[in-house]
């Protein structure tokens, strides 16, 4: 029994790596070398891509169920290295790493730029009233939480009045920088018309700033997408996402996403072997 299951595995990895433009597939590991900025771009590049978005059911049980036939050594004939990337592209972009459950769309990470985006647009925007300003600064940061709490560790339960707090924080402090600044800012008669539109268009760097400041984004290591072995890819308790991708003008994003910095390995990490070898039915 032995034989014939290494006898499978060796048949899988033999036609895995019948693919020539892809590397060997390596299940958990990111597709592109992380020692390299060109390698942690293209993977930064692939868990934002916003076509996974448009993924089946259908689509997604073939993908599950084709990296379940690679882990248990029933792979098919003739499956490439560059099928079994994609769907293990797909299965990480739509399913919680954790609890295997869907993530909802506008929270998912390759959901990040087109439902982030117009926000970015409304914070933007010139000539706003007290009462626009309130609103685009506060849906930034509930877009925010919201990504955070889809994309949390669920193998480190947190206590729901700590997210809460942290929600009202930083709603708190944005709207309140950002308000404070646009009334300095009308009221200083030393600058010309032009002067006080161009510092207004400014003022949403210090206003979102201070609300991603004093994130705890510690953790286990996790495999949820672009977060390095020592972090989350989410802060997950104060509405802004670590390592999330630039939306728009780096005003109101993180600048520099975390999975292009040097440092540790990024991309989606292995699964703990007792949580690895488990499986999970996938949910709607």
């Amino acid at each position: 029994m032995a034989d014939t299951a290494t006898t499978a595995s060796a048949a899988a990895a033999s036609a895995a790596n019948t693919s020539t433009d892809a590397p060997p597939f390596q299940l958990g590991k990111p597709r592109f070398q992380q020692t390299s900025f060109y390698g942690r771009f293209r993977h930064f590049l692939d868990i934002i891509d916003p076509r996974t978005l448009f993924v089946t059911e259908r689509r997604l049980r073939e993908a599950v169920q084709l990296l379940e036939d690679y882990k248990h050594g029933t792979l098919r004939p003739g499956v490439t290295n560059e099928q079994l990337w994609s769907a293990q592209k797909i299965k990480q972009a739509i399913l919680h790493p954790d609890t295997n459950e869907k993530i909802f769309m506008p929270f998912r990470m390759s959901g990040y730029i087109p439902f982030g985006t117009p926000i970015v647009v409304g914070l933007l925007l010139p000539n706003q009233t007290l009462a626009s300003t309130v609103f685009w600064q506060w849906l930034n940061q509930s877009h925010n939480a919201c990504v955070n709490y889809a994309n949390r560790n669920a193998t480190k339960p947190s206590p729901a009045s700590k997210f809460i707090q942290g929600y009202l924080g930083a709603v708190i402090s944005a709207v309140s920088i950002a308000v404070g600044l646009n009334v300095l800012v009308q009221k200083a008669n030393k600058f010309t018309p032009a002067t006080r539109l161009l510092v207004q268009r400014f003022v949403p760097f210090p206003a979102v700033g201070p609300a991603r400041d004093g994130a705890d984004t510690s953790g286990p290591p996790h495999a949820h997408p672009g977060a390095p072995p020592d972090r989350h890819v989410h802060a997950g308790e104060d509405g802004s996402p670590a390592g999330a991708p630039p939306a728009a003008p780096p005003c109101t994003k993180p600048c520099v996403p975390g999975s292009l910095r040097p440092g540790p390995t990024a991309g989606h990490q292995p699964l703990p072997a007792d949580v690895r070898d488990r499986d999970i039915p996938v949910r709607a």
